[in-house]
């Protein structure tokens, strides 16, 4: 066992495992022109061409290949994720995750490098000097690299990789600004069409938005609270949100979880986002510029 160590060593390292093979060229023996004037029976040989072992792969990216024990120990390191959490997932769909991260992390350095961004070596051994001191030093690091399977050489490739989807990925989720157009909202949401249009109709009638909501959510009283566009779930109640004034309440909308009555409390045009508001947003714009672009990609898979 590796002990506490090579523990700490992987919770660093779980995206940056790369494998391969490291070939090693053998030198023939040449007979020499004097050899040859005194052996005449002994025909000169030739240095023999090596040709490297392929390394396996596991999936192919626009031409750049990420081998198969790199994912492969991904894959290892879920499943000990999964276990030390409860985690139920499937073989496969643990399969998905992986994979789609590796492409993912492969695209997003693919872009990275076409934009301009360069981590040069004096830069990737800083950051291996970092990696080493927070897993207990380079005895600790060097014993997980080679447990599973690397070469320092290769480490550092996969390491320069996940800089680079790292820079690109801040790139992305940056274009979300800190601030955007919300309303704060309540809503009345119920399970039945014949029970929403009677509220309705109450509502119509004059009657209370926020009694009539506290009736059928006494915990929260149906309340939303802040949100930008793109934030809900439920698109259809968050467009029906923003066609509306402060003061105002929507028809009757119906979705997945029942029929919903939203009403407007506040707007503000330009108001700062909650920190989960910014995250949700920056996780949906980062998911659809990754779509696009797997989208214009050539991805094979590889697996045996």
């Amino acid at each position: 066992m590796l002990g506490l160590k090579r523990i700490v060593v992987a919770a660093f390292l779980v995206l940056l495992l790369l494998a391969g093979c490291k070939s090693v060229e053998p030198t023939g023996r040449v007979v020499t022109p004097a050899e040859s004037s005194a052996l005449p029976s002994e025909q000169p040989q030739a240095t023999p061409t090596i040709t490297p072992t392929p390394v396996p792969l596991a999936i192919m990216v626009n031409g750049e290949g990420v081998p198969l024990v790199e994912y492969q120990a991904q894959l290892a390191q879920l499943e000990a994720a999964d276990e030390k959490t409860g985690t139920t997932r499937t073989p496969e769909e643990r399969q998905q995750v992986v994979l789609d991260e590796l492409i993912n992390q492969t695209l997003m350095a693919q872009v990275a490098r076409e934009g301009g961004f360069e981590l040069d070596e004096a830069g990737l051994t800083e950051r291996m000097d970092a990696f080493a001191a927070q897993s207990g030093g380079q005895p600790a690091l060097d014993e997980w690299i080679t447990a599973n399977g690397y070469t320092e050489e290769i480490f550092r490739s996969a390491l320069r990789r996940s800089v680079a989807s790292a820079w690109q990925r801040d790139v992305v989720i940056n274009t979300i600004p800190d601030s955007a157009e919300q309303v704060r909202a309540q809503q009345i949401l119920v399970r039945t069409a014949e029970t929403a249009e009677q509220l309705h109709s109450q509502l119509e009638g004059g009657a209370d938005f926020a009694t009539l909501a506290v009736q059928y959510d006494p915990i929260t009283g149906g309340m939303l609270g802040w949100f930008p566009r793109g934030y809900l779930t439920q698109p259809a109640v968050e467009e029906a949100a923003f066609a509306l004034k402060a003061g105002e309440f929507s028809p009757v909308i119906e979705t997945d979880f029942g029929y919903h009555i939203v009403y407007i409390l506040e707007r503000e045009n330009d108001k700062i986002l909650s920190v989960d508001a910014r995250i949700t947003l920056q996780h949906k714009v980062l998911s659809a510029w990754l779509e696009s672009l797997r989208e214009s990609s050539t991805i094979e898979i590889l697996l045996p």
